[in-house]
């Protein structure tokens, strides 16, 4: 039976409680670890969760449960951005496996630190990337892959969402230092992340970002990337002052257009260059996309899921450390190419002024001075990001 600990009550730990708790056979929540200890109490409470203890933090946790048999193996960390290189560092050090919720870190250089940690202890290091494990993509990733689906030679990628300007004054949004970033860190991190599992790593990106909305907060609300690869173009557009909240991933193949929400189409060309309806290929695109299965499990399960049985050595780990850094690469290079006003070569070199957070922040611009702190929010229902793909 491993033990779990789950590192921050707020909104996205009761996710991963809810996870946890469809492997009762595999896995106990035995430590919920937050500065506000009462925080944590309740949210143990609300998910009917008995015989787990409350913390101020991991160190005290690990001292009381231990790493043996009836203490802590796995550590779930839902903690800002911030924090997460040295909380998952810690956990590490103490012999415990960690998922660590997304952005992985505030840059490439802790990324590094963590994945030399994992190495190390010869621990699991995994980053959270639940849209992954949903059907819809892993339907789309599997026809690329294949090349039923065919070759792709554009993509669009929309991320679009909004939040109030109040949505900043929580204590630790709205800085560099303390989020690492804007909308292309906080809200686009799982749309580059699913683009470049379903493309690889391009060669170059050009990016330009503002903040047109949100005087509270030195950080982009709306930005544009665009990636270069040999053959292929992609556009990804982020933003949180987008009512409504449309979200897509539309990929243009040889062989038509992939899309997730899907929309699929097919077009061949006419004797003067115009197109018509392909409709044999349209059929073989609907075939392909639906003769791959549903997933039984989906989002934060289904990845914990096989989080699981990696440790256990029964699965390959789907979202390592490695595959979690990738999208912070792109992420600093968008941040610099944005900062510089010129195209960006990957990958960035430890020399790099952006991979590390020390000297990336001075260089980053300030769009508004954050003024207005609050601790906590008032204890209401939240929406955690759409559901992308339905």
């Amino acid at each position: 039976m491993l033990g779990i600990a789950i590192v921050g009550a707020g909104a996205i730990a009761g996710i991963h409680m809810d996870a946890y708790k469809e492997f009762g056979k595999d896995c106990e929540i035995r430590a919920v670890c937050d500065i506000y200890e009462d925080k944590a109490a309740v949210l143990l409470e609300k998910k009917g969760i008995k015989g787990a203890s409350v913390y101020k933090n991991l160190e005290e946790a690990i001292q009381a449960k231990g790493t043996g048999e009836s203490g802590i193996h796995i550590v779930s960390i839902c903690l800002p951005p911030s924090l997460h290189c040295e909380e998952t560092i810690k956990a590490l050090n103490s012999g415990c496996h960690v998922l660590v919720e997304k952005p992985m870190a505030g840059s490439l250089e802790e990324c590094d630190r963590m994945l030399e940690a994992a190495g190390k202890n010869a621990r699991l290091l995994s980053v959270v990337c639940q849209n992954r494990f949903k059907t819809p993509m892993q339907r789309i990733h599997q026809m690329i892959k294949t090349g039923e689906g065919g070759r792709i030679t554009h993509a669009t990628v929309n991320s679009l969402w909004w939040r109030g300007e109040n949505y900043y004054d929580l204590w630790w949004r709205g800085t560099w230092e303390s989020e690492g970033g804007g909308c292309f860190t906080s809200h686009s991190v799982h749309h580059i992340d699913l683009l470049q599992w379903m493309m690889g790593m391009p060669d170059s990106v050009m990016a330009c970002m503002k903040n047109v909305g949100h005087h509270n907060s030195e950080l982009e609300d709306v930005g544009v990337a665009v990636f270069n690869y040999p053959h292929a173009m992609a556009q990804i557009t982020t933003s949180i002052v987008d009512h409504g909240e449309k979200q897509e991933l539309i990929f243009q193949t040889d062989k038509g257009k992939l899309s997730i929400p899907w929309e699929p189409a097919s077009s061949r060309a006419m004797p003067n260059g115009f197109p018509e309806e392909d409709r044999s290929a349209l059929e073989q695109l609907e075939r392909a996309y639906h003769a791959i299965p549903e997933m039984k499990r989906e989002g934060h399960a289904a990845q914990i899921e096989n989080f699981i049985h990696a440790i256990k050595g029964e699965e390959e780990l789907l979202t390592s450390g490695e595959e979690g850094r990738k999208a912070i690469e792109l992420i600093a290079a968008i941040y610099k190419s944005s900062v510089l006003e010129r195209p960006v070569s990957l990958p960035l070199t430890p020399d790099d002024a952006f991979y590390r957070k020390s000297t990336m922040v001075p260089a980053m611009p300030h769009f508004f001075d954050k003024t207005k702190n609050v601790e906590n929010f008032e204890q209401i229902e939240i929406t955690l990001g759409r559901d992308v793909g339905k």
